[in-house]
């Protein structure tokens, strides 16, 4: 189990807003980008031939940012192309190759299976490759209301909400669809809310999104991406008629066919993303703690539920929910999802199979306690928590006077007054467990 309620009072966020781009600016901001990538793919060539070792010593030779930036520096002084655009992206851009080489390199050296580890950095080509260009703070100033680089570039800025500090640096780039946004990095505070004295388990699932111990957090399974799955196989098709040979550059009807695909996707990305965000807001307004199943929605995109797994988007609903609990100082405890579906909330007996999908309503054949399948794994995250869940609908509150400072309904649960986990191991008796505690029987079985 790990805790995420010390990560921080402060930290950064990304603010992210539209740009108005004009002609001019836009043919400037091209070029810093083809300056970029052209130092991208120098970078790359260098990294390949200083890979290999060398002929005469057999000595591995190796490529890193220090040696990268000489040879921008040396390019610079003999490339007056290069000159013309500001340094800071393109050492900008040596950083993030630096980055991704040394990940890559890292998870070779740990022998990473190759479908989890990071590749090494590839070619950037020219018509598929996305313009990104990184400033740091003193390559750019706000002023009017507009965004200034460095190089004489002015974009104006639709400031669709304040930026909360003075930003530390900026990313300005393309989507897939064509338009230009810019990326502050802003330091942030935590803004505490009033506490609740609510706990909540919430467990993954792709019926549902998200199955919680209280049936008004249910997040149901939107089903945003099947609802747009026609037009997505139409200009499919008409991609697959118009796409050009191998050689040939694409036609307008290919590329006008390729960017109504990326404006549906981007749409289903952003109501997947605001579904998310509403339902991550409610619960953490709501409840001091939440245990999180701890799941890694990669496990299933192999599987015959790949599709409806994407598009239930449980992995950007997560993400949006500890960015929610870090946002507002509330606890998020995220649980190992092995055999949650396999264990009794009751008495913590667990079945001596795996339980199959077709069967959606839990038996404990030790207690005799029947349950909702994900209602039931909802109330095992917070057994696995170690909360006591006194705020649970459904279950009824310990009677033992619980010390000021521990779990209660009005106080959430600290480190230092909460009851220690009994063993994952084998079939585990809840009752047992909570006998020895100040207070009696399970507050769970009763």
């Amino acid at each position: 189990m790990t805790t995420l309620s010390e990560a921080g009072r402060i930290g950064y966020a990304r603010y992210t807003y539209r740009l108005r781009v004009s002609s001019t600016a836009r043919r400037t901001l091209l070029a810093e980008w083809d300056r970029c990538r052209w130092i991208w793919n120098e970078c790359v060539a260098k990294s390949k031939a200083l890979d290999l070792p060398n002929k005469a010593t057999g000595e591995q030779r190796t490529c890193g940012p220090a040696q990268l930036d000489k040879m921008l520096t040396e390019a610079r002084r003999h490339t007056p192309w290069l000159r013309e655009g500001s340094s800071v992206p393109q050492q900008q851009l040596i950083r993030d190759f630096g980055k991704s080489r040394a990940k890559a390199r890292k998870d070779i050296r740990e022998r990473l299976p190759q479908q989890s580890r990071a590749g090494m950095p590839k070619w950037k080509k020219k018509r598929e490759a996305v313009p990104t260009l990184n400033y740091t703070r003193r390559s750019f100033r706000l002023k009017d209301d507009r965004l200034h680089l460095a190089g004489g570039i002015v974009l104006t800025v639709v400031w669709s909400r304040e930026l909360p500090a003075e930003p530390s640096s900026v990313r300005v780039y393309q989507d897939s669809v064509g338009h230009w946004h810019c990326s502050f990095v802003v330091p942030t505070q935590a803004q505490p809310l009033p506490r609740t004295g609510r706990v909540l388990g919430v467990d993954w699932g792709v019926k549902q999104t998200a199955t919680t111990t209280s049936d008004a957090y249910d997040l149901p399974h939107a089903q945003h991406g099947r609802k747009a799955q026609a037009r997505l196989t139409r200009y499919d098709r008409m991609m697959a008629r118009r796409k050009p040979n191998k050689g040939q550059a694409a036609s307008k009807g290919y590329r006008e066919a390729k960017r109504w695909r990326a404006k549906t996707y981007a749409k289903i990305a952003r109501q997947r993303q605001d579904t998310g965000r509403k339902w991550a807001k409610n619960v953490v307004r709501d409840h001091d703690v939440i245990a999180v199943e701890d799941f890694r929605p990669k496990s299933l995109a192999k599987s015959s539920m790949a599709r409806k797994a994407a598009d239930a988007a449980i992995g950007a609903t997560k993400k949006a929910l500890m960015e929610m609990g870090r946002k507002h100082g509330r606890d998020i405890r995220l649980v190992h999802p092995a055999h949650t579906t396999m264990d009794c909330a009751s008495c913590g007996a667990r079945t001596k199979h795996a339980l199959p999908l077709s069967e959606r309503t839990y038996t404990c054949t030790a207690c005799g306690a029947v349950a909702p399948r994900d209602k039931n794994s909802a109330r095992v995250m917070l057994v696995r928590a170690g909360l006591n869940p006194a705020g649970v609908e459904g279950v009824r509150p310990s009677r033992s006077a619980a010390p000021r400072g521990s779990l209660s309904q009005e106080s959430p649960p600290t480190s230092e007054g909460r009851n220690p986990l009994p063993s994952k191991r084998g079939a585990v008796n809840m009752r047992q467990h909570f006998a020895s505690q100040p207070g009696g029987s399970s507050p769970i079985a009763r």
